[in-house]
């Protein structure tokens, strides 16, 4: 019983690490740029 305890908490620090780790690799609606807007700012220099 000790070693499916075990076996249970390494597999569930993997899945929250990999979890923590896709949430932080994408970038919120926020930060994203516009094809359009980004076309405007390079043809406005």
């Amino acid at each position: 019983m000790e070693k499916v305890l075990v076996v249970a908490g390494i597999w569930s620090m993997c899945a929250l690490c990999a979890v923590l780790f896709m949430r932080g690799a994408t970038a919120p609606a926020m930060r994203r740029v516009k094809v359009g807007d980004a076309e405007r700012a390079d043809t406005a220099r």
